[in-house]
């Protein structure tokens, strides 16, 4: 039986309509699917961000699909994942636990603009002058020092300290690869210049620093009694500390002629082209808020609030009478590559 010629016309609009709708939701990632889901590269510690990002899915209704390194490869992993992807994004949003990184990724031109109104009263030298990175809840680079080790010893107080003939074999540091250490570590080729951070790391492998996969198993080695003290961040120390341990903090070379203590702050950004920019602002605006700063404050880790409107607020560090060692992040995000394939040759030979 001949089909008529109406019913032919509706059949081939309607077979039409059914190729396009399926094409566009396929190509469409701010579809149906991508209205509800994001993809998030985490390095900050999975046990302080993880419920953060369960209470942004049950606010928003929006799954977040997080992904944290592992200690061992601290920031340095997702990084290069996110550089190994860049040609076929699949993260959205990066919070890195350090700045360093975020720089360097910022300037190759793999993170796009977002001036998030969350981060409105975070002064500028934690936000990138073109809005493609913020920094949020920092930590400083102190010694941990065990109290009963300590007993009959003059305490550290100079990054120099490290060197000294007393403390041979009974000091440590991450090894500078990876994480803050290595931002650290970067940050010093500018404060001090080179020859002098090349005295500083030759006497650190003079001198048997012990060298570990990261600040908190160094945290963890100190707080036992394995070794004395050495360098880690505010956020491993205060947990030790909170666990009954017998530790205290130094933050070094706060004299007047010392260089100060080096903070880090974590940073939020959106991936260049990445596959859900409207669900990803969303997650920055959260992340970036005074309300999750100040939980970050308030919890385990100790973060360093850098909103105004918390300035106040009670924190277990007399933050007045720390002395911050002047950086330019710009710097240290230009130079981490290069100071990377430097120190591998260095500390892995």
């Amino acid at each position: 039986m001949q089909t008529p010629p109406l019913a032919r016309v509706l059949l081939a609009c309607s077979t039409i309509f059914l190729v396009a709708t399926a094409t566009s939701c396929g190509n469409d990632s701010s579809g149906a699917a991508g209205k509800h889901e994001v993809v998030l590269y985490c390095a900050l510690d999975q046990v302080h961000a993880e419920p953060l990002i369960r209470e942004f899915e049950e606010r928003t209704g929006i799954d977040v699909r997080a992904e944290y390194d592992i200690e061992a490869h601290k920031t340095v992993g997702l990084v290069r994942r996110i550089r190994e992807e860049q040609g076929r994004p699949r993260c959205d949003v990066f919070w890195n636990n350090e700045i360093a990184h975020t720089v360097s990724l910022a300037n190759d031109g793999l993170l796009m603009p977002y001036d998030s109104p969350s981060a409105a009263d975070i002064p500028e030298a934690f936000r990138d002058p073109e809005r493609r990175w913020t920094g949020l809840a920092a930590r400083a680079r102190v010694f941990i020092v065990n109290t009963e080790l300590m007993q009959g010893h003059e305490r550290p107080s100079s990054m120099w300290d490290l060197l000294r003939e007393e403390w041979k074999g009974n000091c440590g540091m991450a090894r500078p690869l990876t994480g803050t250490t290595l931002t650290h570590v970067t940050a010093l080729y500018s404060v001090i210049g080179e020859e002098q951070t090349l005295e500083y790391l030759r006497g650190i492998k003079d001198n048997e620093v012990n060298l570990t996969s990261g600040n908190a198993t160094l945290m963890r080695q100190v707080r036992e009694g394995q070794t004395a003290w050495g360098w880690t961040d505010t956020d491993d120390y205060w947990v030790a500390k909170s666990d009954g341990y017998p530790v205290d903090v130094v933050f070094p070379d706060a004299d007047e002629d010392g260089i100060g203590t080096l903070f880090i702050p974590n940073t939020v950004s959106i991936l260049a082209n990445a596959p859900h920019p409207d669900t990803a602002k969303q997650l920055v605006d959260y992340i970036l808020s005074a309300e999750v700063e100040e939980r970050l404050a308030k919890s385990r880790s100790a973060q360093i609030p850098l909103h105004e409107s918390l300035r106040t607020m009670e924190h277990p560090f007399d933050l007045e009478s720390i002395k911050p060692m002047e950086v330019d992040y710009q710097v240290i995000g230009a130079e981490i590559t290069a100071r990377f394939a430097e120190l591998k040759e260095l500390f892995l030979d």
